[in-house]
């Protein structure tokens, strides 16, 4: 395997100060297969994940299920039940995962308390007709996880990842990457850190998630060390949004679907396999599996407002270097 217009990709988005840094990784079944940095940070540099977190939650939640202890037909209002009062539908776990819940999204640097936010927000669609992205829904299965497990979404979380070696998951940010555009961007980033979204408050290494990635792989194949089995795997990937309309900032012409947690790039117009799941983050962070290249791979970086970058460059570089 060779991977060099994929790290030549990353060089060179760093060094025309497109990215301020970037920890470039790759994993197969069997662990890192190659891993490098650019910019003034090294491999183990902890960044903000963003919405990467949204996958990681919906494993804490999947596991939940193979549990018994919660199904994705569970509705919120099972962990909450003041909330609903004034919807004529019924908000449920799937529907929160799939971005298909109905609940009006906040800013992500909100001053308000996710739970209170979750609890008077209100309702933009009728839960099951529509795919808006949202944030806030993961407080939504946050409050599920809490009341199936009695343990909280992010113990949950690190708890199951530091079984396979991935231990530098956290909601700290002391010492983390910062993000130098997040002003600009319109983000109050120590507002947005106090909130500690269950949707995007994680922070880790490339490391971490390349472990959780070459996990994935292993369950597919059978050879997982536990966090999922295969069949909870395959049921985070069943697609759950089919044709209904979809709403910024995912419309149908970007073609992919909402698993559980999961983005199914199925559709995406600019890839070479479009065999691939994951998720991306705010400040530019991917992490994408590709289960019949038999690979995933990783991007930190910490740039908000990114013109003249395209993620799916770097994945048709990562899948052609095989």
């Amino acid at each position: 395997m060779t991977f060099d217009a994929a790290f030549s990709w990353a060089r060179r988005h760093v060094a025309e100060h497109r990215l301020p840094s970037a920890v470039l990784g790759i994993a197969d079944a069997q662990g890192i297969v190659a891993l490098d940095v650019f910019g003034q940070v090294a491999t183990d540099a902890v960044y903000p994940l963003f919405s990467i977190t949204k996958v990681l939650t919906g494993i804490t939640a999947a596991r939940a299920i193979e549990r018994g202890l919660l199904t994705p037909d569970t509705p919120l209002s099972e962990a909450l039940p003041e909330f609903g009062h004034g919807r004529d539908d019924i908000v449920r776990l799937r529907h929160l995962a799939s971005h298909t819940s109905g609940i009006s999204e906040p800013p992500l640097d909100t001053a308000v308390p996710l739970r209170h936010e979750l609890l008077t927000r209100g309702r933009d669609f009728t839960a099951g007709t529509m795919s808006r992205y949202s944030t806030l829904a993961f407080e939504g299965i946050a409050a599920l996880i809490e009341h199936a497990t009695g343990t909280t979404w992010d113990a949950e979380t690190r708890a199951w990842a530091a079984s396979i070696g991935a231990t530098g998951l956290t909601l700290d940010h002391e010492g983390s990457v910062d993000v130098p555009d997040a002003a600009a961007a319109g983000l109050d980033i120590e507002q947005f850190r106090a909130t500690k979204a269950p949707g995007a408050g994680l922070l880790g290494r490339a490391e971490d998630l390349l472990r959780i990635g070459s996990e994935l792989l292993r369950i597919a194949s059978g050879r997982g060390d536990g966090i999922l089995s295969a069949a909870g795997l395959a049921m985070m990937l069943r697609p759950l949004t089919g044709d209904i309309p979809r709403l910024d900032p995912y419309p149908a012409e970007r073609g992919q679907d909402w698993g559980f947690t999961m983005n199914l790039r199925t559709r995406a117009p600019g890839l070479i396999d479009r065999d691939a799941y994951g998720h991306g983050g705010w400040a530019g962070t991917e992490f994408w599996v590709h289960p019949t290249a038999g690979l995933c791979w990783v991007l930190l970086t910490n740039q908000a407002m990114r013109p003249g970058v395209d993620a799916d460059e770097l994945d048709n570089a990562v899948v052609t270097g095989l």
